[in-house]
């Protein structure tokens, strides 16, 4: 947890503009439980970022909870809290049904819409419609003077895309899980309804990323979530591995890293190449960037080299937002 907070002070310090939290459950690799718990904290120790979740996974919650929520994170760091959205489980089908408090049925995962509607006119000005049977609790969101969070969608497949689309909301599209979005970021822009919230369709693309001083010292310290994930596909968690530990099980199990999803890796100039080329292929309009490494003096360094590369430090502060960071593990 310290880690991910200093991370966040690091990029807050460097230029990037947002810092996301993910949220997965029963996972002894990944810190990332209850990202609302940590959205606090870190905006607080932080000055300018906007610090959000990436994301809340809402079939796991009731909409108006998760707006009580984040209304109160926004009062805590007013015009800094973006709340991500996501439908995906973040976790295996029994830890899935763990989290429901009424276990006596499965939540539909077709119910993700209405979720997401009745969440919506919480955080709106006008709220739900006045037959609705929760419709006064409107009035009693936590203020404070913060406002609302910036509500964006998260995910990997098409239902995701045309659901931000219909609901008028920004996209992060998941590269890191699945690297064939262009089409679908392409609908999302094609589908795109205007709403209160976003006048025009905005595509954030979230790319597996690091960088160190050369390729080969980068494909080393991507070693430990090649390992990782091989071992997640075939269902079984590990913790992350030192690097040493996955190499030797990479040169062991060689076919691993040949499953590897998209990566970009190696300096910070042949970075800056490959994220560009990734960006042209979403039609992007701002990137994210993810990654998982034990060792955090070389996680700092592959943040510190791309803010360097892209000069982040140097942007106006009224900019339009070009890169952000998501934590992944603590």
């Amino acid at each position: 947890m310290a880690n991910s907070i200093d991370l966040a002070r690091l990029c807050d310090e460097l230029g990037y503009d947002r810092y996301w939290l993910a949220e997965h459950h029963a996972s002894p690799g990944v810190g990332g439980a209850a990202p609302e718990v940590l959205i606090g904290p870190i905006a607080l120790a932080t000055q300018r970022i906007r610090v959000g979740s990436g994301g809340i996974m809402l079939p796991h919650y009731s909409p108006f909870k998760v707006a009580e929520t984040f209304r109160l994170l926004a009062a805590l760091a007013p015009g800094r809290i973006d709340l991500g959205l996501g439908r995906a489980p973040g976790t295996d089908g029994r830890t899935a049904f763990a989290l429901q408090r009424d276990r006596s049925r499965r939540i539909p995962s077709d119910d993700f819409p209405n979720a997401l509607a009745e969440l919506l006119a919480y955080l709106g000005e006008e709220g739900l419609p006045s037959d609705h049977p929760f419709a006064p609790l409107h009035a009693t969101m936590p203020s404070g003077g913060g406002g609302s969070p910036d509500v964006w969608l998260l995910g990997s497949s098409m239902d995701s895309a045309l659901w931000a689309a219909e609901a008028g909301l920004p996209y992060c599209f998941a590269d890191f899980i699945n690297s064939d979005g262009a089409e679908m970021a392409a609908q999302y822009r094609r589908r795109f309804r205007p709403s209160p919230r976003l006048a025009e369709p905005y595509v954030m693309a979230a790319v597996w990323t690091i960088a160190a001083q050369d390729r080969a010292e980068a494909e080393q310290l991507a070693a430990p979530a090649t390992m990782m994930f091989a071992h997640l596909m075939s269902g079984n968690q590990i913790p992350v591995p030192p690097v040493e530990k996955a190499l030797a099980w990479i040169a062991d199990n060689p076919s691993a890293a040949l499953r590897r999803r998209r990566t970009v890796l190696g300096s910070a100039e042949e970075c800056r190449r490959e994220l560009e080329v990734v960006a042209d292929e979403y039609g992007a309009d701002e990137m994210m960037l993810v990654n998982i490494m034990p060792d955090h003096v070389a996680r700092r360094r592959s943040y510190q080299l791309i803010a360097d590369e892209f000069a982040l430090g140097l942007r106006s502060e009224k900019r339009q937002p070009v890169f952000g960071e998501s934590d992944a593990a603590s």
